[in-house]
């Protein structure tokens, strides 16, 4: 077994880097998954080791000796089946993460032959996966037929750490942007553009359904408006036209009908006179004839 000094130059060898430093070693782990925190030591020469979050004692380790296995306490109940130790080793592997397990992990390592106990801590963040990105699109303005307003992208929840990119694709050129926010300025005659907004975060990334400059701005394209209005009113106009040709055709041929049914009398009218002699005429009703020419047989 090494003596004294050759311990402590041993395990400080084993706790070299952020250790020794002071710098935290920084962690990453997701909702629902799990992490180690390394630690190589030989058990030999270690008499208890410690893990706390906090300031709350998670577990303590006796390593095992040649007549004795290692003895591992978990101080709280509710953490006995998120705790393991792979491959009979010290390094603690914390399972089923919650996003209230972020925060400052210790190991402190007891000798015998040490005054004072080796620590190093850890820095863990539990992030969430993210979902997929919500675009606003803010006010839109239309200066001399270009489109121009700004796009917004966000998450509804987990913002922690979450940075913001913009992918503009078009058929000649794609280009990317940082930041949450993208100015566009768009002309209707231009060749339409795509925009998409990527999140990410320590653990994972998502993308905005595409924006199309086309919709976007179909509002505000100045070039083509006065077009489309001039068809409208042109296409209104002949529609018009043509239900009052309808009505004036309708009108006519229903006052034709009427003037039939009321009987009007016609230029010419048949009688039939009774037989009388030739010198014997009666005479017709004067305001028969007014209408007709006499017929004699």
């Amino acid at each position: 077994m090494l003596g004294a000094p050759a311990c402590f130059i041993f395990l400080l060898c084993q706790l070299t880097g952020p250790a020794a430093s002071g710098i935290p070693k920084k962690l990453v782990g997701a909702i629902g998954g799990s992490v180690i925190f390394p630690l190589n030591l030989s058990v030999n020469l270690v008499d208890s080791i410690i893990w706390v979050f906090n300031s709350t004692t998670l577990v303590t380790i006796q390593p095992k000796t040649a007549g004795k296995k290692a003895l591992v306490i978990v101080t709280q109940k509710r953490n006995m089946e998120r705790v393991n130790f792979p491959h009979e080793g010290y390094s603690l592997k914390l399972s089923r993460l919650k996003k209230n397990d972020s925060g400052i992990y210790r190991v402190e390592i007891h000798s015998s032959t040490l005054q004072d106990p080796l620590t190093q801590e850890y820095e863990l963040h539990v992030y969430e996966y993210l979902s997929k990105p919500k675009v606003v699109i803010g006010l839109q303005e239309n200066k001399n037929g270009t489109c121009v307003t700004n796009l917004t992208c966000s998450m509804e929840h987990g913002e922690e750490d979450v940075t913001y990119s913009w992918k503009s694709l078009d058929q000649t050129t794609n280009e990317s942007y940082r930041g949450s926010i993208l100015p566009i300025s768009w002309r209707w005659e231009k060749s339409d553009m795509t925009f998409i907004c990527m999140a990410s975060n320590p653990i994972s990334s998502n993308s905005s359904n595409p924006i199309f400059a086309q919709n976007l701005c179909e509002g505000a394209a100045g070039g083509q408006a006065p077009y489309v209005v001039l068809y409208v009113l042109l296409s209104f106009f002949l529609l018009c036209s043509l239900a009052l040709v309808l009505i004036i055709f309708i009108i006519r041929r229903e006052r034709k009908k009427g003037h039939y049914s009321r009987g009007k009398p016609s230029q010419y009218h048949l009688f039939h006179c009774a037989h009388s002699p030739k010198g014997n005429r009666t005479p017709l009703p004067a305001h028969v004839v007014r209408y007709t020419n006499g017929i004699f047989l």
